[in-house]
C-alpha cells in the first residue's frame, strides 16, 4: 500500500501533492507557486501577501452565507532533517513516503505532516464540494519553523473571519486554546588558533543515534542533547589528558532537539590508550543514564589526518564549560495543567566557523517573567565564560481562553463524532496563535489536528486513521459554526 491508496483521498492526494514540492523553511519559493496554482486550478481566488503567506478565500455553500467567517490555518514550510546515511536534498527533492501499518513515515527523514497535513485539509475544505461551511479565509503562512516569519508579517484587517481554527496540533482529540512563547539567544565566543605541536594525533568524537525530536513537544520526554553529550565528554579530556579542541559542531535547527554532534581534537600520541579509555567510559556512563529514551545512542572515536592548528585552550575549555553549565531541558512544569511543560531550553546549534563558536539555544515559557528569568540565567553563564550574547525572535504565548461560542462548538462536534469527550489542553510549543492573535483581538482561537509522532525528527510520523477521522471531525465543525 502507498499514500494514494488511502482515504480521504481528497486529503491524501493534497497532503502528497505538498510532498513532492520541496519547501525547507526560508526556501518556501517553490511551494508558494504551487499553492497559488492549486487555487488557479480549483477555482479558487488565492494572493500572496507582502510576508509570502497564501491567503485563499471562497464563499459559503448555499444556506450557509448567514455563518460566520472561519479562518483554517496552517504553515507551508517544514522542518528539513533527515538520518546521516541520507543523501536527501530538502531544496531540490521530494519526500518519499512509506506506510507501515497504521503509519505514515518517511524514507530517512522528516515528514513534513508538520504542517502539511494541516494545509492538505484545509486546502480539501475548499475542493471538496460536499462540505457544507460558511464564508471561509485559508490561510498558509511561511517560515513558521524558524522565526514564524508570515505571522509575524501578516497585516491586521486582511481576513475578514472571526474564527481561527489552527490546524498545526499534534494530538487527535486535544483542543488546544493556549501555546508558549519564545526567545532565541545566541551567544558568540571568538577565538584564535595555535599551531599544533609535534606528537599529537588527530581523531574525532561522533555522537549519533539519539531520539532528538521537537524541542517543545518532546523536551519533557527528556532526551539526550547531543551537543551535551559530546561536552560531557571533552571536559576530563580537555582537563586531564592535554586534548586540543579543533572544532565542535552539532545539531541544525533552533527548534529540533540536537541527536548528533561532532568535535574534532588533538590527542597526545603518548596519550591514546587513556584518552580512548576516558572517552568509552564517559559514554558508557551517559548511555547507561538515557538508555530508556535513547536506547539507539552511538558513539565513534575515530583517527584522523591532524589538524594543523588548534582553538586557544582558555576559549576551548571557556566554551566546554559553558555547554555543560547551560541548561538545556524543563526547566520547570505546570503547576496549572498536568502532564504540560512550563519553561524550557533547548540548546540546539554549536557551530565553528572562522573564528567563532556560536551556540544557538530556544526558551519557551507560557509564563513571560519565567521566560525573561531564564535569559538572564543564561547570559550570566555566556557572559562569565566570555562569550558576547544576543536575543532576539521573542513573542509572548496565546492565553487559554476556555469560555468562548467557539470552544463549545468544538467540545459537542467532538463528542457527537467521537461518542466521548475531548481534553482541552495547551501547548508547549510555539503556534502563531500567539502572534496573529495580536493582530487580530477580535478572533476566538482554536487549534486541532491528527496525531503525529517525533516531528522534527527523521522518526516523525502520522497517524493514518486519525487523519480521517480529523476530516469528518472538521466538516461537522464547519456545519456547526454558529451564525453571526
Amino acid at each position: 500500500m502507498t499514500i494514494k491508496d488511502l482515504k480521504p483521498k481528497v486529503v491524501w492526494d493534497n497532503f502528497y501533492g505538498l510532498t513532492q514540492v520541496p519547501r525547507p523553511s526560508k526556501h518556501e519559493e517553490k511551494v508558494i507557486e504551487y499553492l497559488l496554482e492549486w487555487g488557479k486550478k480549483h477555482g479558487i481566488k488565492a494572493v500572496k501577501d507582502e510576508a509570502g503567506n497564501v491567503i485563499m478565500t471562497a464563499a459559503a455553500t448555499p444556506g450557509m452565507e448567514k455563518r460566520r467567517g472561519v479562518i483554517l490555518q496552517g504553515h507551508m514550510d517544514m522542518v528539513p532533517q533527515k538520518t546521516g546515511d541520507s543523501k536527501h536534498n530538502f531544496l531540490t527533492d521530494p519526500i518519499t513516503t512509506l506506510v507501515e501499518g497504521d503509519w505514515l513515515t518517511a524514507d530517512r527523514t522528516t515528514l513534513g505532516a508538520d504542517n502539511g497535513i494541516g494545509v492538505a485539509l484545509a486546502l480539501s475544505v475548499l475542493e471538496d464540494k460536499a462540505v457544507k461551511h460558511g464564508p471561509v479565509e485559508v490561510l498558509v503562512t511561511r517560515d513558521e519553523e524558524t522565526g514564524m516569519t508570515g505571522a509575524n508579517g501578516l497585516k491586521p484587517g486582511v481576513l475578514k473571519g472571526d474564527i481561527l481554527i489552527n490546524l498545526d496540533s499534534e494530538e487527535e482529540g486535544e483542543l488546544c486554546v493556549g501555546c508558549a512563547g519564545g526567545l532565541d539567544a545566541e551567544a558568540d565566543f571568538r577565538y584564535r588558533t595555535v599551531a599544533a605541536p609535534e606528537g599529537y594525533v588527530g581523531y574525532t568524537i561522533t555522537v549519533k543515534g539519539l531520539q532528538g525530536g521537537h524541542s517543545g513537544m518532546d523536551i519533557s520526554l527528556y532526551r539526550a542533547n547531543a551537543n551535551k553529550v559530546v561536552a560531557r565528554i571533552l571536559l576530563p579530556l580537555m582537563e586531564k589528558n592535554g586534548v586540543k579542541l579543533v572544532s565542535f559542531n552539532g545539531g541544525s535547527l533552533r527548534n529540533a532537539i540536537p541527536f548528533e554532534a561532532c568535535a574534532e581534537i588533538l590527542v597526545p600520541e603518548a596519550a591514546t590508550r587513556a584518552v580512548k579509555k576516558g572517552v568509552d567510559e564517559v559514554f558508557g556512563q551517559i548511555k547507561a543514564e538515557f538508555a530508556e529514551s535513547d536506547p539507539s545512542a552511538e558513539m565513534s572515536f575515530a583517527r584522523k589526518a591532524a589538524a594543523p592548528r588548534y582553538i586557544g585552550e582558555k576559549v576551548a575549555l571557556a566554551v566546554v564549560k559553558a555547554l555543560l553549565a547551560c541548561p538545556s531541558g524543563v526547566i520547570r512544569m505546570s503547576r496549572t495543567m498536568e502532564g504540560l511543560t512550563e519553561t524550557s531550553i533547548n540548546m540546539a546549534i554549536v557551530r565553528t566557523e572562522k573564528g567563532h563558536i556560536t551556540v544557538h539555544s530556544l526558551m519557551r515559557s507560557a509564563v513571560d517573567t519565567a521566560k525573561a528569568a531564564l535569559a538572564d540565567r543564561v547570559r550570566c553563564i555566556f557572559e562569565a565564560a566570555g562569550a558576547a550574547i544576543t536575543f532576539k525572535g521573542g513573542y509572548s504565548g496565546w492565553t487559554p481562553k476556555l469560555d468562548t461560542p467557539m470552544n463549545k462548538v468544538m467540545m459537542e462536534q467532538f463528542k457527537k463524532v467521537y461518542g466521548h469527550e475531548m481534553k482541552i489542553m495547551a501547548t508547549h510549543g510555539g503556534l502563531e496563535c500567539a502572534i496573529m492573535g495580536a493582530k487580530y483581538p477580535n478572533w476566538e482561537m482554536v487549534s486541532v489536528g491528527p496525531t503525529i509522532r517525533y516531528p522534527h525528527s527523521p522518526d516523525e510520523r502520522l497517524d493514518i486513521p486519525s487523519v480521517a477521522r480529523t476530516w469528518e471531525y472538521l466538516k461537522a465543525v464547519l456545519e456547526a459554526v454558529p451564525e453571526k
